[in-house]
Parts: structure tokens; C-alpha cells; sequence
């Protein structure tokens, strides 16, 4: 069974400011709780293929950029580190006249059956906390012009 996650949020930053952060994979131990980043595999010259490694706790995961259009969307898909599979979570910006809406969409099933739930519930909250960081973190370093 596919589980999802659908978290959305409005923010005034720009979406320059927040594909800055996005993009930037050694940027995101400063903004989310992940505590390290690792650069496994440089991705092409438009960012696909990148294989990054990131630990929190006693939690390591490898994952690989699928799809990049700037300052629209970051898809990435899980290589290892959880018991799940077909784990893919697409981060839609879409500009909005006072900012940009953001749209963190995921999507995986467990591999051991019955603890789908527990996934979903923990992966639902570091999502959260992956927007909320992201928007705390745009807002704060690169406030949205004044009209």
C-alpha cells in the first residue's frame, strides 16, 4: 500500500531565496535537524544524479536528485537507510503574488508489513520540521523585497 505525505505552507520569501536553500544540499543540516551531509556523487551539470548522504541520530540515508527545475522543483528519491521503498518526495515552489506557496509531496510504501503507520507518522513530522526550517531560514536571510 502507498502511504503519502502532503505538507503545504505559504511564505513570503521569494522562491530564488528558498531554491538557494533547496539546491544546496550541505545547506540543509543548517535549517533542517539533520545533523550532517556527505556529498557522495556530483549529479550532471542541471543537478540530476547527485547522491547525497545525510545522518540524524543513529539514522543515515542515501538519496538521489531525480528531477531539478530551478526555483520549481526538487525531486529526490531514497537510496537506502529506511525500511521503505519506491520512497520519492517532490518540493514544488510556486510563486504567489506575496510570496511563494511550497508543496513537500511523498510518497513510499513500507517494506515490512504493518509498520507503514509508524513510518508515515515520523516522516510526517521531519517533513514539518523540513518546511517549517526552510521557511524560517528563507525568511530570516533573505526577507522578500518591500513593495
Amino acid at each position: 500500500m502507498t502511504l503519502e505525505i502532503d505538507i503545504r505552507e505559504r511564505t513570503k520569501a521569494d522562491p530564488s531565496a528558498l531554491w538557494r536553500l533547496l539546491e544546496d544540499s550541505s545547506s540543509w543540516p543548517s535549517w533542517t535537524p539533520i545533523e550532517s551531509f556527505k556529498l557522495e556523487r556530483e549529479g550532471s551539470a542541471d543537478g540530476i544524479g547527485e547522491i547525497r548522504n545525510f545522518k540524524t541520530g543513529r539514522v543515515q540515508v542515501r538519496e538521489e536528485i531525480v528531477e531539478r527545475r530551478v526555483e520549481r522543483r526538487l525531486s529526490y528519491v531514497l537510496l537506502g537507510g529506511l525500511a521503505v521503498r519506491g520512497y520519492r518526495a517532490d518540493i514544488d515552489l510556486t510563486p504567489r503574488s506575496d510570496g511563494t506557496e511550497i508543496r513537500w509531496h511523498t510518497t513510499f510504501e513500507a517494506k515490512v508489513p504493518g509498520t507503514g503507520w509508524l513510518y508515515r507518522r515520523a516522516l510526517a513530522k521531519a517533513t514539518r520540521e523540513f518546511v517549517d526550517g526552510l521557511v524560517s531560514y528563507a525568511t530570516r536571510n533573505d526577507p522578500a523585497p518591500s513593495a
